[in-house]
C-alpha cells in the first residue's frame, strides 16, 4: 500500500467525513407533486430536482472531473458490479475509497449491481435463489454469486455517499404472479442487506418494484418504507420493452407511499421528456447513461429535439450544437467540426457531445427547479414539448 493511500485511509478513519446525506423539502409546486429541495452531503449542499451523470467504472465516459464540474454536476454514479470485477473493492478501499480513487470531490451514489446482473450476465443466463443470484461474468464467463450481503459489503468498501439495496429487476414482460413473488424476495433481500450495512457515513436506499400494477407498487412501497431507509428509489422503469405509459404508472403508483422527508430517486431514466414527467410526479433525482451513450453515436439533445450529426446536412454547418447553450462544446465548436470528428472516428467528437448532453440534462433540471419555485411547471412542460416534439 502506498504512503498516499495510507494517508487517505487515516484521514477517513479520523472522521473527516462524518454524516449521511440529509434531504430538506423546501417547496412543493402548487399545481403538481413537483418538489424543490436540497440534499446536504459531506461535499456540500445540492438542489433538487437533479440529474446525476453515470460513471459506471469510476469514470463518466471520456470526461474529466473538471469538465463535470463545469457542467454543474452534483452527485455522480458508479457501479458495484463493474467495480467488483475490476479493479475490485479491496483495491479501491486501500486507496482511500472511491472518492480518492477517482479524484472526485463530490457525492457519489453506487447502485447495487442488481440491474447489471440481470442485464449483462453472460448469455443472460442466471439462477435466482433465495440466497442470491448465480450468473456468469459478462467479461470472461467466470461463475459469480452475488447476494444482498455481498452487494452491501462491496458498497461499504467503496465508501460511496449513497448505497443501494440489492433487488431483483424483472423484465417488463414478467407476469403479475412472478412480480408478486419477486417483490417479496426483494423485500427479504432489503432486510438482509440493511442488517449488514455498517458504514455510518453512507446512506442506504431501498428500491420499490412492482411493474405497472398499482396494488403491487403500493405493497412494495409500504413494506420497503417500513424498513426505514435513508431514501427510496423507484425501480423497474428502465427495462427493455417497457412503454412510457407503464413508466409513468409505476411512478404514480409508488410516489404516494414514499415519505416526504426523504429523497425519491427514479433509476435509469434520462430522456428529457421523462425527466420532466418524473419531476411533475414528485421525483427528486435521476440518472442514466443515455447522454454519453448517444454522444458516442453522434447524437445530441437540443431544445428542438434530438439531432444526429452523422447527417450530411451538418457538413458545413458552422453553428453550435445548440444556440444559446452555455456548455464548453457549444461555446467553442461547430456542428461541422464535430460531424467531421464523428464521421472520421476521432474520439474527441463523442467527448464533446457528451459534455453537451450532460450539461443539457443538468440545465433542464435547473430550469425545472425555477419552474417549481414559480409554480409554473405545467407551462414549462407545454413550452418545452412544443419545441422538442415538433418534428
Amino acid at each position: 500500500m502506498s504512503f498516499f493511500c495510507f494517508f487517505d485511509i487515516m484521514n477517513k478513519s479520523q472522521g473527516r467525513d462524518s454524516m449521511k446525506i440529509k434531504y430538506n423539502l423546501l417547496k412543493t409546486e402548487k399545481n403538481t407533486k413537483a418538489r424543490f429541495g436540497t440534499i446536504k452531503t459531506n461535499y456540500g449542499t445540492y438542489e433538487t430536482p437533479m440529474f446525476m451523470p453515470v460513471g459506471t467504472k469510476a469514470t463518466v465516459k471520456s470526461l474529466s472531473k473538471e469538465e463535470l464540474k463545469a457542467a454543474h454536476a452534483g452527485i455522480i454514479l458508479s457501479n458495484t458490479y463493474h467495480l467488483w470485477l475490476r479493479p475490485g473493492p479491496d483495491v479501491i478501499a486501500h486507496c482511500g475509497g472511491l472518492h480518492k480513487f477517482m479524484s472526485w470531490d463530490g457525492p457519489i451514489l453506487t447502485d447495487s449491481g442488481g440491474f447489471q446482473v440481470f442485464s449483462l450476465a453472460k448469455n443472460k443466463k442466471k439462477d435466482i435463489t433465495e440466497e442470491g443470484v448465480h450468473f456468469k461474468s459478462h467479461i470472461d464467463g467466470q461463475n459469480l454469486f452475488l447476494t444482498p450481503e455481498k452487494s452491501i459489503e462491496i458498497q461499504n468498501k467503496l465508501d460511496s455517499d449513497i448505497a443501494m439495496s440489492f433487488d431483483e429487476c424483472p423484465p417488463a414482460s414478467a407476469s403479475y404472479e412472478y412480480l408478486k413473488n419477486s417483490i417479496e424476495r426483494t423485500i427479504r433481500w432489503a432486510k438482509r442487506g440493511k442488517a449488514v450495512h455498517n458504514n455510518p457515513n453512507q446512506a442506504l436506499f431501498g428500491i420499490v418494484q412492482g411493474g405497472a400494477h398499482e396494488d403491487l407498487r403500493k405493497y412494495s412501497a409500504e413494506e420497503t418504507v417500513k424498513l426505514d431507509f435513508d431514501g427510496y428509489s423507484i425501480g423497474g422503469v428502465a427495462n427493455d420493452g417497457e412503454s412510457k405509459e407503464d413508466m409513468y404508472k409505476a411512478i404514480d403508483y409508488s410516489i404516494p407511499y414514499l415519505p416526504e422527508n426523504k429523497v425519491r430517486y427514479l433509476m435509469g431514466v434520462g430522456e428529457p421528456v421523462d425527466i420532466i414527467e418524473g419531476v411533475i410526479r414528485g421525483v427528486d433525482i435521476f440518472d442514466c447513461v443515455l447522454p454519453t451513450r448517444i454522444a458516442r453515436h453522434g447524437q445530441a439533445f437540443t431544445r428542438d429535439g434530438k439531432i444526429n450529426l452523422n447527417n450530411a446536412k451538418y457538413k458545413e454547418d458552422l453553428s453550435p450544437v445548440e444556440e444559446g447553450c452555455d456548455c464548453y462544446t457549444c461555446r467553442n465548436y461547430s456542428k461541422a467540426y464535430i460531424r467531421h470528428l464523428i464521421t472520421t472516428g476521432e474520439m474527441l467528437g463523442g467527448r464533446l457531445l457528451s459534455i453537451h448532453n450532460i450539461r443539457f440534462l443538468i440545465k433542464l433540471t435547473e430550469e425545472l427547479r425555477e419552474a417549481i419555485k414559480n409554480d409554473n411547471i405545467l407551462e414549462y412542460r407545454k413550452n418545452f414539448l412544443e419545441r422538442y416534439e415538433k418534428k
